[in-house]
């Protein structure tokens, strides 16, 4: 073993037993869609005084801290993302009403002076209430019910929730007032609040105008009258202020929780909310679970009969791989959510493809020089193959920061753990299956048996493709048409059918039920039209759960629709509920097409530094080629485009320009070698000579992907229906779109072929054999 191997063999094995030891002792952070639970996006907005900016969502982040920890929700997170916006994760909690009602709409808290009975109850009167609950621009009162739903006419703000400082509730057993709340403002806000009931102090007992009406939303929470002790211009002091009055335990809790953390800098809005029911989420752990071992152990068997001996060395470096990434991704307190599963459970198809691309180069190294050992073979595998491998990882760790930094929710999670897929994959491949080998390839008895290793041997479809030795792209032009028919039909099919965007993307609200007694789609329909929903849209989810979407809903109207699905199908459960705020889908929508506008940039640009520029443009005009054809499938099955179909999309771009950049770089190495001869012939030696690594990566994926479709539930079956159609489009198109596109602008560009730089000098290397090239010619 030489010095080398060693190092890696120590480095491998420190590496499993930490990740090991992190997979014992440490559980995985399961996002809501996993867990079950609610997820709240809320959108601060500006206020008469203040700017929703990072500052006051930050403060408004605190308050409502507050208010959800008084809910005894187990381990609720918030966060901050970007300027205005909070995000809200409630684990358990699934009915979002009860969460909604205590977060609130605009929550903004304030104090009145009452001037007298309101000439109308506030609903008869909309025209003279303010946002801002300040006087009406006419000058005229707000007008506003009270508890007992008398109408009130108030003056103007007094005094804002911000100068609260403490309210408690309390029972009040010696002076028998039952149930209290206890009130205690800042500094200068109790001055205010002495100042304003010594004002209503000066009016007789029992006039309204001795009362405060404490206001939260455009609602009176609370209307006390100031005391009869109190004298006028007295007032009450800020500590020494009690609410009392005929309060359950319950309401007497509200009422302090509503007063101490109805003090919001800024108004919220709910622009998002997803809810999902924890048998939704277990059935998906299970499904992926089943998905991965199934799809892992099909790449590990077909692996291992085409590489033998090698390739089972393969695969205990994918089990390694599996080890490792999962470690990473609890060590690094990644939240798991369900696409983030998928992108797990993919990347262990990928993670394959480094081993195939360097077993690929070593069989090479055997076929140029059957004497050489099979140890410097496998060497000279691994570093002729360094290129390809990283250039290949690096595009589809490109895929996956666009995810992250311009997707939103799960889409993020889909990201991360697709990044830490990449990186894990790599270390298995060069790391642990390298030392693996190496120590294989140091035994007598596997260099003797040239069947055993798996190398040795060029292997079936690259005898077969020398055998035949085909010429593909004698007529480039002919492939290109054949492309430009796909995408006219996938065009046709966006014009015809139309894109059946999810309501991510158009706003509304979806929501899964699941009922005690069958209901079928033209019941439930007439049944929630009779009771008012006659534009909600009813179809089929799951075994026997309905699927309902509609436009604008609230949470009353959601409580109402389910009350109107179980007077006919009994009890009934909500599995999922999703609600997208108008202005969040456009802007969800918009990033989408910026993310594919930056991903397509962004490839050009580094395929432009890496390789040529005719070349790189051909990748990119596939890649578009590849995003029209697959959002032309969707249209043509009216299968939903949403948020995870556009983490797909993405993977789709990162893998089409992997196989792109195999396959230039095998173009790259070949034109150097051979600078005088055409572009047509090099492309066709290199496309022969990565065919079988193309084959063999591919039928990896697809074992994977035809596991996530089959066995990874509905939640998932479009994510693996739309990259098995980016695969076999992007693995086409790699090839058969990418190259002749090549061939194509590099005849108009008559730019000079590439050759290798050696000690400054602009120099060709001396051509090797190629064993692809049977001598036969024509």
């Amino acid at each position: 073993m030489s010095r080398a191997t060693a190092v890696r063999a120590v480095l491998a094995a420190a590496v499993l037993l930490v990740s090991v030891f992190i997979t014992l002792t440490m559980s995985p952070r399961l996002g809501l869609d996993l867990q079950g639970g609610t997820r709240m996006v809320l959108q601060a907005k500006d206020s008469g005084t203040t700017k929703a900016d990072r500052e006051s969502t930050d403060r408004t982040l605190e308050v409502l801290r507050q208010r959800i920890d008084s809910l005894g929700v187990s381990e609720p997170t918030l966060t901050r993302s970007g300027e205005d916006r909070i995000i809200v994760e409630l684990p358990d909690v699934q009915d979002p009403r009860q969460a909604a009602e205590v977060i609130g709409k605009t929550a903004q808290l304030t104090f009145h002076a009452v001037q007298g009975p309101g000439a109308a109850p506030a609903a008869e009167a909309p025209d003279t209430e303010t946002p801002d609950g300040k006087d009406t621009p006419d000058g005229e009162p707000l007008t506003l019910s009270d508890e007992q739903g008398r109408s009130l006419a108030l003056g103007p703000e007094r005094l804002s929730g911000a100068g609260v400082k403490d309210a408690t509730a309390a029972f009040d057993a010696q002076g028998g007032a039952g149930w209290t709340v206890s009130l205690d403002f800042e500094k200068d806000a109790g001055r205010d609040w002495t100042r304003l009931t010594g004002e209503a102090a000066c009016h007789p007992a029992q006039d309204e105008r001795r009362r405060v009406a404490i206001v939260l939303d455009q609602k009176v929470i609370s209307s006390p009258q100031v005391d009869p002790s109190v004298g006028c211009n007295v007032g009450l002091p800020s500590g020494n202020t009690q609410i009392t009055g005929s309060f359950s335990a319950d309401e007497a809790r509200d009422l302090a929780l509503l007063i101490k953390g109805g003090a919001l800098p800024v108004p919220v809005e709910i622009v998002e909310q997803r809810t999902v029911g924890p048998t939704l989420g277990a059935a998906a752990i299970e499904a992926s679970a089943k998905a991965a071992l199934i799809g892992a152990a099909a790449t590990a068997l077909f692996i291992t009969c085409v590489y033998r001996l090698f390739g089972a060395l393969a695969a205990v470096a994918l089990a390694a791989y599996g080890v490792i990434s999962y470690a990473a991704l609890v060590a690094l307190g990644v939240t798991l959510t369900l696409p983030g599963l998928a992108g797990f459970v993919l990347a262990i198809g990928m993670a394959v493809d480094a081993n195939v691309l360097v077993f690929e180069r070593a069989r090479e190294e055997c076929v140029l020089r059957p004497n050489r050992s099979l140890r410097s073979a496998l060497t000279a595998g691994f570093r002729n193959a360094w290129s390809a491998v990283a250039d290949s990882n690096v595009t589809t760790l490109i895929a996956a920061g666009l995810l992250f930094f311009l997707g939103s929710g799960p889409v993020k999670g889909f990201g991360v753990t697709l990044a830490i897929g990449v990186l894990a994959s790599m270390f298995s491949a060069l790391v642990i299956a390298r030392a693996l080998t190496e120590v294989a390839a140091g035994s007598r008895f596997v260099s003797a048996y040239r069947g055993v290793n798996g190398i040795a041997r060029p292997g079936r479809v690259r005898t077969w493709l020398t055998r035949r030795d085909p010429r593909l792209f004698r007529s480039p032009r002919r492939w290109l048409l054949f492309s430009t028919a796909l995408v006219a039909v996938a065009v046709l099919g966006i014009t015809v059918r139309g894109v059946n965007l999810g309501v991510e993307f158009t706003g509304g609200r979806l929501i899964e039920y699941s009922t005690s007694r069958p209901v079928d789609v033209d019941t439930a329909r007439d049944t929630l039209a009779a009771a008012g929903f006659g534009d909600a849209e009813v179809t089929t989810a799951g075994a026997g759960d309905l699927s309902v979407r509609t436009g604008k809903l609230d949470n009353d109207g959601e409580h109402a629709l389910r009350t109107a699905l179980a007077a006919e199908g009994g009890e009934t459960t909500k599995v999922r509920d999703e609600l997208i705020g108008p202005s969040l889908g456009d802007e969800l929508r918009r990033n989408a097409l910026i993310a594919l506008a930056v991903a397509v940039f962004v490839q050009l640009a580094y395929l432009a530094v890496r390789f040529r520029w005719t070349f790189a443009v051909a990748s990119v005009g596939a890649l578009v080629h590849d995003v029209i054809v697959l959002v032309g499938a969707f249209a043509w099955l009216g299968r939903p485009v949403d948020g995870i179909f556009l983490a797909a999309l993405l993977t789709v771009i990162g893998y089409s320009v992997n196989d792109s950049v195999v396959v230039f770089d095998r173009v790259r190495e070949l034109w150097a070698r051979s600078p005088r001869a055409p572009l047509a012939t090099v492309a066709e030696r290199a496309v022969l000579q990565t065919v079988p690594r193309t084959v063999n990566t591919g039928m990896g994926a697809l074992f994977i992907l035809a596991a996530l479709a089959v066995l990874g539930g509905d939640s998932l079956a479009d994510f693996a229906l739309a990259l098995l159609i980016g695969v076999c489009v992007g693995t086409y198109s790699s090839v058969l779109t990418a190259v002749p596109g090549a061939i194509l602008l590099e005849r108009s560009s008559k730019a000079p072929p590439p050759v290798r730089s050696k000690g400054g000098r602009r120099t060709a290397p001396a051509k090797r054999r190629d064993p692809l090239d049977n001598g036969a010619r024509v």
